[in-house]
């Protein structure tokens, strides 16, 4: 069971990494402080989708941890 459920935690590891590497990239922390690009993008198509695949496998994730925490 243990070794089960640490599988499984890396391979829901492995895809929310992709889901971060892939989404798009903003004017990094230029943005944040009042740099270029002061406007607000709504999130679209794809990108609203891997935003939410990326939220759903980190509650995945965390919640994966916390059972691995706690099985003996």
């Amino acid at each position: 069971m243990n070794a089960t459920l640490l599988i499984i935690q890396v391979i829901v590891c492995i895809l929310l990494i992709i889901c971060i590497l892939l989404q798009q990239r903003g004017t990094a922390l230029g943005s944040a402080f009042g740099g270029e690009g002061g406007f607000y993008a709504t999130r679209r198509g794809i990108q609203k989708k891997l935003l939410w695949l990326t939220i759903f496998l980190g509650v995945i994730f965390i919640i994966l941890a916390i059972f691995n925490l706690v099985s003996p």
